[in-house]
């Protein structure tokens, strides 16, 4: 017996949303614990913030939004919402790092540098999808 498209389509979306709260969840923890000193050197100099600081803040902020994919079901859109606008604010980093030729994580060619930008707007699809929040947005009432 096979599941109904909808059914389907259900199942795939919870379990993308599980997984990527789990991805979170594990990356915000190894923000305060093993790889602090490799996210701290992803942390731009132009940011105005010590950047020990702004590691230990967004791994407290992964871990909440890790955490409430995992367990908000019925807030789902709006932690999906939330959940993008993270992926969207961190990217300048990211830019940064390959701009800056900054060696962390394995990247260590601007060749694969470049190739991790290309997955950031994939991480922000995942969330709004995985969440409900991109048909939310789609299907939600035009004003007039």
């Amino acid at each position: 017996m096979s599941l109904p498209s909808t059914k389907r389509s259900s199942v795939a979306r919870t379990a993308g949303r599980l997984l990527l709260g789990a991805f979170l969840l594990l990356a915000g923890i190894s923000h305060l614990t093993v790889s602090r000193m490799a996210f701290r050197a992803q942390v731009p100099r132009w940011v105005p913030v010590d950047a020990d600081f702004v590691v230990l803040s967004s791994g407290i902020v992964e871990i909440t939004l890790g955490l409430a994919l995992l367990l908000l079901v019925r807030r789902q859109v709006i932690v999906g919402v939330i959940v993008a606008v993270f992926f969207l604010l961190v990217f300048p980093g990211n830019i940064s790092q390959l701009v800056t030729h900054t060696n962390s994580f394995g990247l260590n060619t601007d060749l694969a540098r470049g190739i991790r930008l290309l997955f950031q707007p994939l991480l922000v699809v995942w969330a709004l999808w995985s969440t409900g929040a991109w048909s939310a947005i789609q299907n939600r009432p035009r004003q007039a």
